[in-house]
């Protein structure tokens, strides 16, 4: 059911471990609540966040969570792992059910990386067609080339998958600094850009994911819940 409607009936077979048949008793009894409200439709649309009561007990239904995580280099960005700490480690154990993260960065990245148990949330954030903008500052072993500003912006194929970039932003703010701005999120896609000037990315850093920024307040390691409106202004960006 996560991130998914479903009928009430078999969302409520499924959790009581019983048949649908009695389900449907129990609703008829009008035992059964849907946000505080008796329900009797066993083809109701629920999620997640529905909160369900049998005999006034409740039985599942989430609170909407969406945090933002300042990310330190070396932690992965992981829901969990055997060997290497991963950004959960971080967050209190009574947020962690369902939380799963909204678009990674790579172990040696740092910045801004949002969580949340709303799926259907994540999805529209990171599906390939939305072209949400991600904006990171690049730091490079060399002196970046001025040629790479144009370079960037007209896409760079890549033979091993057979494709093409999409446009991306590059300015370049210090001989070794710069921003970037992608709408895709290609494997190592940054360093692979820069390699074609043969120039090494020493350390990236993600600045922003749509409209929503890195809070400058928050040190490396520390995390908050993201106001209504900023969940509101990622919305904004794919609808």
């Amino acid at each position: 059911m996560r991130g998914k409607r479903g009928r009430l009936d078999r969302l409520l077979a499924v959790h009581l471990q019983i048949p649908r048949k009695s389900v449907r008793a129990l609703l008829a009894e009008g035992r059964i609540s849907l946000d505080g409200d008796t329900v009797s439709a066993p083809d109701l649309q629920v999620d997640e966040f529905c909160k369900l009561a049998l005999d006034g007990e409740l039985l599942l239904g989430w609170d909407p969570v969406y945090l933002m995580l300042h990310k330190p280099a070396g932690i992965l960005s992981a829901t969990s792992d055997a060997e290497q700490a991963t950004v959960m480690q971080l967050l209190p154990e009574a947020l962690h059910p369902g939380l799963h993260i909204v678009g990674r960065l790579d172990k040696h990245s740092s910045g801004l990386v949002l969580l949340t148990n709303d799926s259907r949330w994540s999805e529209s954030l990171m599906q390939p067609d939305a072209h949400v903008p991600k904006l990171y500052r690049v730091t490079l072993a060399n002196p970046i080339a001025p040629e790479a500003v144009q370079a960037f912006a007209e896409g760079m194929y890549f033979d091993f998958e057979d494709i093409t970039t999409r446009p991306a932003r590059l300015v370049i703010e210090a001989p070794r600094v710069a921003l970037v701005e992608l709408t895709e999120g290609r494997y190592h896609q940054i360093k692979r850009m820069f390699g074609r000037f043969r120039n090494p990315v020493v350390a990236l850093h993600r600045l922003k994911v749509g409209n929503i920024s890195l809070d400058a307040s928050l040190a490396p390691g520390q995390w908050r819940h993201l106001g209504a409106a900023e969940v509101a202004d990622a919305r904004k960006i794919v609808e």
